[in-house]
């Protein structure tokens, strides 16, 4: 192939519309998935001090919020619940009138998918994502019934996407046993099939109430050394039913997205996590970035690597700016 002069690689970039007519990654907002905080109770709205922008939310207040997403062709919203009260088991997790089953059954006439995110972490009263020992660990086998009751309950109320994030072994098959039969064989799996024990997790558990009294998550979210270990969770996620699988958190792990992408022929979603968030949010408030330029490079560089789905708190944002560039 000829080189320079005569081959000139700025020509496809020499004006707006050439580089959105060879643009190799497109944002479509149908591709988001906004996670929300349910919490009980009527006219809560709770600002997360970590993650500016975003607050604990009543069913109520939820509503409309979920309106404006559906009305912006968001794909969908991620649901987490904040119950009141919690126990050892995180039975709070099952109750059929508790914020996530209230809060799917009231938007899921919308026009976008309503996933509900399975763990116990935010129902426990130690912050565990199950049942813990005696000795402190926590107990794998027994805390796969704990989370069937609680996908089912779920499903019972209308999700369009089980996504279970709790990463016990096992729990995708108990899961989709559970949902099978409770005649809900239709209904999606998207497995938190890679799920990194990140220090970028910390304003989710402010926002979730979710932080562990004790210990830490190592025994069960992957090491962040470990790629190769990435196919072999995906692997088994896939043998036990998921329908799709996502990478968690996504940005500093690109590189996990791109290898999954390639090991698999399902749906592949990421998850820019609360870090991710309020680390671009912090330093677009002071002017350091900017802050649109940022959160949408940030979630082109996240769609390249190879997620369809991605799912972020800035979805409303990044929608409304892709929107008005159409416009």
């Amino acid at each position: 192939m000829t080189g320079y002069p005569m081959a000139r690689d700025r020509r496809l970039r020499r004006s707006p519309a050439m580089r959105r007519l060879v643009a190799e990654t497109r944002l479509h907002p149908a591709s988001f998935v906004l996670p929300l905080f349910v919490v009980e109770g009527v006219g809560v709205e709770r600002p997360i001090a970590s993650m500016p922008g975003h607050s604990q939310l009543s069913v109520d207040k939820l509503i409309p919020l979920v309106e404006v997403a559906a009305a912006l062709g968001i794909g969908g919203v991620m649901l987490f619940g904040v119950p009141a009260e919690k126990d050892p088991e995180g039975s709070g997790s099952w109750d059929p009138t508790g914020p996530v089953p209230s809060a799917i059954r009231a938007v899921r006439h919308l026009d976008l998918t309503v996933w509900a995110d399975v763990c116990l972490c935010e129902y426990t009263s130690h912050g565990h994502c199950g049942v813990v020992t005696d000795d402190g660990v926590v107990d794998n086998d027994a805390t796969l019934p704990l989370l069937t009751r609680a996908a089912v309950t779920y499903a019972d109320a209308g999700a369009d996407v089980i996504a279970p994030s709790d990463m016990m072994d096992g729990r995708v098959g108990a899961i989709r046993d559970g949902l099978d039969a409770g005649g809900h064989v239709d209904l999606a799996i998207c497995s938190y099939a890679v799920k990194y024990a990140s220090a970028y997790y910390g304003p989710f558990r402010e926002a979730a109430g979710s932080a562990p009294a004790f210990g830490d998550r190592r025994t069960h979210q992957m090491d962040p050394t470990s790629a190769r270990q990435a196919a072999v969770e995906t692997r088994h996620d896939l043998a036990e039913g998921a329908d799709m699988v996502m990478v968690k958190p996504a940005g500093p792990y690109l590189d996990i997205v791109a290898r999954v992408r390639a090991e698999v022929e399902v749906p592949v979603a990421a998850f820019q996590v609360s870090g991710e968030y309020s680390m671009i949010t912090a330093a677009g408030a002071n002017g350091w970035v900017d802050l649109d330029s940022v959160m949408l490079e940030s979630l082109t560089g996240i769609t390249r690597a190879g997620a369809g789905i991605v799912l972020t708190y800035f979805a409303i944002d990044a929608a409304r700016l892709i929107r008005r560039e159409w416009a």
